[in-house]
């Protein structure tokens, strides 16, 4: 009989003009003279999520969580789980070692004192944990952290680690052991050569058919028995949002059918189960440092 197998869903909680593909044309001292949209769209994901009764991963950034401060506890006590997205979304390979402990430490610190309790997962900016960066993963340990979902499997010209594991594994650092959930990708051949489709949710959702990202999270259930990560983002679902000017390239992947998203993600809902990324780890088994 086939294992019915959970899926991870998280949300990375961070608003529209925080984006890395905005990131040269908004600095992060105009940050305070945006108009905030990320709790009213939170807000509507919560209740989403309520509709269908899952519950999630919020990966909340951390300059987030202190000028909302009524946000963090709210989807704590709607029964979700809390996580770190850093706190001020730089690519963790651009700031460097020092910086990036300062930046999780103070996130962490801010979100547990927050919601009274352990925060357990990191996810970083951008999925900024690369060959470059791999460093990151020894801090995380030390710094209390017990899993990560940064590495993405697939090459891309901001992240990704193309030879990466695909599935949710232990990795070994010196200060200790971490689960690693990465990005979902699905393995394909394309002329009798290889390559690793992302699937993951994000841009690919917004980008591919909702069918193909079905079929995709299908396979890897069933043919590989193995759980799917899907993400997205606040903003994803709010269509009115402020345009920033940006390069084209820029404004494809942000804007690119932010109006489908909702549909998308509930055609994804009424079709698999989803839940939270440490009960994946503790139904699954994978041994958390």
């Amino acid at each position: 009989m086939t294992q019915i197998i959970t899926n991870c869903l998280t949300i990375d909680v961070e608003d529209y003009f925080q984006v890395n593909a905005f990131s040269g044309h908004v600095h992060r001292d105009q940050w305070g003279s945006f108009p905030l949209r990320v709790e009213k769209n939170t807000q509507r994901i919560l209740d989403i999520l309520d509709s269908y009764n899952i519950k999630a991963t919020f990966f909340v950034l951390g300059w987030v969580a202190e000028r909302v401060p009524s946000l963090v506890p709210e989807i704590r006590q709607r029964g979700h789980e809390i996580a770190c997205h850093g706190y001020s979304h730089e690519l963790v390979y651009k700031i460097g070692p020092d910086r990036f402990r300062s930046d999780i430490r103070r996130s962490k610190k801010l979100l547990e004192s927050q919601i009274g309790e352990r925060v357990n997962g990191y996810r970083a900016p951008s999925y900024s944990i690369t060959n470059n960066s791999i460093w990151a993963l020894n801090i995380l340990v030390e710094e209390g952290f017990e899993y990560d979902s940064s590495i993405f499997p697939i090459l891309h010209d901001t992240y990704g680690i193309p030879d990466a594991q695909r599935f949710p594994h232990i990795i070994k650092t010196d200060a200790g052991p971490l689960t690693e959930f990465p990005l979902t990708t699905l393995s394909m051949s394309l002329f009798s050569r290889k390559f690793h489709l992302p699937i993951a949710g994000g841009g690919y959702l917004r980008l591919l058919p909702a069918s193909i990202i079905q079929r995709g999270i299908s396979s890897i259930n069933n043919r590989e028995q193995q759980p799917a990560v899907l993400y997205f983002h606040p903003w994803e679902i709010d269509p009115g949002q402020p345009r920033i000017k940006a390069s084209m390239k820029s404004r494809f992947r942000h804007y690119l059918n932010l109006s489908r998203t909702e549909t998308k993600l509930k055609y994804l809902f009424n079709t698999f189960k989803f839940c939270p990324m440490k009960e994946v780890v503790l139904q699954h088994g994978y041994v958390l440092g």
